[in-house]
């Protein structure tokens, strides 16, 4: 994927910050917010998944290879979906795959990857979103990272726009930096779509935010609804 912006600060070392849960309380909050989403359009759905590949994101990338099968078995049950991988890493460097509907395929373009160190690139992320969108109707699109280092000024006005194509941004953040969730929470109350935060030592709750986050894509709010799990309530809760 061509690079939408040209100027990206130097690489540099990023240590993890400090893995903390969502609370009970905010868990029900995200869950309940999901109930006002509309349903996602007719035929396959189709869900953007990015991560931030930046050095300090190797163990949760490696989680999330071990879980994106779930979101497909998930999926499934409730209609079709495709999925395009998007990440960035390095010095300027942000690509998308094609466009996939089977987790073997999905795994193997996940593990021919690796963390490098690297600023983050959410505005090219949300850039591409709105750009895929445009050719052909996008449900979601799920964010996995740690950091926010670009003006979050720059990344609402990208959101603002989502949001008006009807395109939710669901951002899930590892850690607990303060001003890390504020701009998280921004994009997704822009987009329509809904926050939470995670421990990457507790898979477990990644992998339901996952799961909720692809039956959304593939069957809307109805869809989403209809079942059971922490994941689910929390995007439903947080979406109302």
């Amino acid at each position: 994927m061509a690079a939408e912006y040209k100027h990206t600060p130097a690489p540099r070392d990023r240590p993890a910050a400090p893995a903390q849960s969502s609370s009970r309380s905010e868990i029900d909050a995200f869950l309940k917010a999901a109930r006002t989403m509309a349903p996602a359009a007719g035929g396959r759905g189709r869900l953007v998944f990015a991560l931030d590949a930046t050095m300090s994101r190797q163990p949760t990338w490696d989680t999330a290879c071990r879980l994106q099968a779930e979101m497909f078995d998930e999926a499934r049950k409730v209609g079709s979906l495709d999925i395009q991988l998007l990440y960035y890493r390095g010095f300027n460097e942000c690509r998308a795959s094609r466009w996939v509907s089977d987790a073997a395929s999905l795994r193997d373009l996940m593990t021919g990857i690796d963390c490098r160190g690297g600023h983050t690139q959410i505005a090219k992320v949300l850039g591409h979103a709105r750009k895929e969108t445009g050719k052909q109707k996008v449900g979601a699109m799920v964010f996995v990272g740690d950091a926010i280092e670009e003006p979050i000024d720059r990344l609402a006005a990208i959101a603002g726009e989502l949001g008006l194509l009807g395109l939710k941004a669901f951002m899930f953040q590892e850690g607990a930096d303060a001003a890390v969730e504020r701009g998280f929470r921004e994009i997704a109350r822009l987009t329509g779509g809904a926050y939470a935060r995670f421990d990457v030592k507790a898979a477990g709750q990644l992998a339901e935010l996952l799961r909720a986050a692809a039956v959304y894509a593939a069957g809307g709010m109805k869809a989403l609804a209809s079942g059971g799990g922490e994941g689910r309530r929390l995007l439903i809760e947080q979406m109302r």
